[in-house]
């Protein structure tokens, strides 16, 4: 112990305290000693000065030594404390060491050597106690800190969970009325478009060039008009989960040629080819015809619209026994790598701007992701920015209705491959159900 100590004896036996002087002087240690006779000096000693030891005897003429402690302890007074006990007291030390005491020695064993030991003892133990109970309350602190944090999150989970129902409130009143608008807007807009087809009956008389101009820019406007509310009133319906596939047998290669007829008329109308190939060996499906007609005219009416020169090619090819693969591909203005997260999102073109070149709900991309995820099928983008694009839709020869009609229709579904290896039979009615 090179440092200087700060040590306090308290001790009515002036014979006591001067061995015990003694015994730290020829020890060597360097310290400074304060010596007081009672328990109520000390306490005031203690209670203004900082000691790094205090060695007090048990039978203090004012006081208990076991009184004593309880009064450090109570005050909130530390230091390290040892108990100096007459021949005979050792068995009261353990109740001492447990009101607080750091350690304990015999006045019969006080020597140089022992009174070094137990001194160092002492402060190690002290210091080894005072970390403890600062790590204790550090852990403490910590834990106070995340229980409070975790009060704080599940305030905050509370809250996003209100903020979620009331967005989900406000997407499906959103849906609702996109549905109700879109449904009440057909009904004239069919008028529009009946009215305008009437007059160009000759039976209700000849039209004028000019006038003739006007009904069938009315006509194909309608026809536009309708369109975009179709699509508006399907994705609601998507959205909403009120939209069922209709399943049933069909050569899908004459529902492909009767989307491409469609669409031909707009891309000749920009010199655009249109091609088809079909390799299948067997082109019967179990699938939804409407649907997956809907999903070509969309994936053509891009292709068309974004491409100005050049071709476009729709292929259908088998992947196995049991998936079929379609594939349209253009050479149009592509599409940026960086927009392919965002190319299936609702309302999200790749031009947001009003003064757009290519108009459009920015649904048909949507409606195509979701009506492939209803039939089990997956759908890939690619694409290189000025070169063209090509969109791979993969979807298994049967899908599996998931509606109300699934359990109806089992009785006109044929099982696995059994349906297909049947259809190749020209005597076997392929509606017969078994």
């Amino acid at each position: 112990m090179k440092q200087t100590l700060k040590i306090l004896i308290v001790d009515d036996n002036e014979v006591d305290r001067m061995a015990f002087r003694d015994a730290l002087t020829k020890a060597g240690v360097q310290m400074e000693l304060f010596e007081v006779s009672d328990g109520n000096d000390a306490f005031s000693a203690l209670s203004t000065t900082a000691y790094d030891c205090v060695f007090f005897d048990y039978r203090l003429p004012d006081q208990h030594g076991l009184t004593f402690i309880q009064q450090l302890r109570s005050s909130k007074i530390k230091v390290p404390s040892v108990v100096l006990t007459a021949q005979g007291d050792e068995q009261i030390t353990v109740q001492l060491i447990k009101a607080g005491a750091t350690d304990y020695l015999s006045k019969s064993k006080i020597s140089p050597e022992m009174l070094v030991q137990v001194l160092r003892s002492a402060i190690r133990i002290y210091w080894a106690e005072t970390q403890a109970a600062l790590v204790n309350q550090q852990l403490k602190e910590s834990h106070e800190q995340l229980i409070h944090k975790n009060q704080e999150l599940e305030r905050q989970q509370q809250q996003i969970q209100m903020q979620n129902f009331k967005l989900l409130e406000v997407s499906q009143l959103k849906s609702h009325f996109l549905a109700t608008m879109s449904h009440e807007l057909r009904t004239p807009m069919n008028a529009i478009i009946g009215f305008s087809q009437i007059l160009f009956r000759s039976k209700f008389g000849q039209l004028t060039y000019q006038q003739a101009d006007m009904v069938e820019r009315i006509l194909n406007n309608g026809k536009h008009l309708l369109m975009l509310v179709n699509e508006v009133l399907d994705f609601s319906r998507l959205e909403a989960g009120r939209l069922d596939l209709k399943g049933e047998m069909f050569d899908i290669s004459k529902v492909i040629n009767l989307a491409v007829g469609e669409m031909r008329s707009l891309a000749d109308a920009k010199n655009l080819s249109l091609l088809v190939q079909t390799d299948l060996q067997n082109t019967l499906v179990f699938n939804d015809p409407v649907r997956l007609k809907q999903i070509l005219i969309n994936l053509l009416s891009n292709a068309i619209k974004f491409t100005e020169s050049g071709q476009i090619w729709v292929e259908v090819k088998e992947l196995s026994a049991s998936r079929v693969t379609i594939v349209v591909r253009d050479t149009g203005i592509g599409i940026a790598p960086r927009d392919f997260k965002c190319i299936f999102e609702a309302f999200r073109q790749i031009d947001q701007t009003i003064t757009r070149k290519y108009p459009g709900t920015g649904l048909g991309l949507a409606i195509i992701d979701s009506l492939v995820r209803m039939m089990g099928g997956k759908i890939f983008l690619d694409s290189t920015l000025g070169s063209g694009s090509m969109f791979k839709i993969e979807l298994p020869r049967q899908i599996t209705l998931l509606s109300t009609e699934a359990a109806d229709a089992r009785d006109v579904q044929l099982d696995g491959d059994d349906i297909f290896s049947r259809a190749k039979n020209p005597h076997h009615s392929f509606f017969q159900t078994r």
